[in-house]
């Protein structure tokens, strides 16, 4: 599967991902608020990511992605990251993966394109799922904080 294969190769450079990714996060006015999250714990998160993207890709299960970015979610409300600033984050993480790819040339046949473009609708699903969960933790924490004002 060639799809596979360059999710290997993304596998493979998963420092250098996460480090341009989190000096990326920390420099982007539009997600200026990720400088609350401590720059470990932002390096972790993105290396993870990148490090085991073919089990997010192929093994997780929609309830693993739901109990890992509600979490998440629910963290960056009580670091007091601004919701667009995280959704700007997510984003900037699929971003900086498309330009890996295209950086690298790997796509030199017509199958190649295929396979990148089977890669490209996998990553969607898996991010779009992340972003649902993502928003439902964060909106959490501020559904529990107005029901005990009121």
């Amino acid at each position: 599967m060639l799809a596979l294969r360059l999710v290997r190769l993304i596998e493979t450079h998963a420092d250098r991902l996460s480090q341009g990714l989190t000096h990326r996060l920390e420099n982007d006015p539009h997600c200026a608020d990720m400088r609350k999250v401590p720059r470990q714990e932002l390096a972790a998160r993105s290396h993870e990511i990148y490090r085991n993207l073919s089990d997010w890709l192929l093994y997780k299960t929609e309830h693993d992605i739901e109990h890992v970015y509600t979490e998440i979610g629910i963290r960056r409300a009580r670091q007091q990251v601004a919701f667009s600033h995280l959704l700007y984050a997510i984003t900037a993480t699929k971003e900086h993966l498309w330009i890996f790819l295209q950086d690298e040339g790997v796509v030199t046949k017509p199958v190649e394109l295929f396979a990148e473009m089977e890669l490209f609708r996998l990553l969607d699903q898996f991010f779009d799922k992340a972003l649902f969960y993502l928003a439902a933790g964060y909106e959490s924490v501020h559904v529990r904080e107005e029901v005990a004002v009121a």
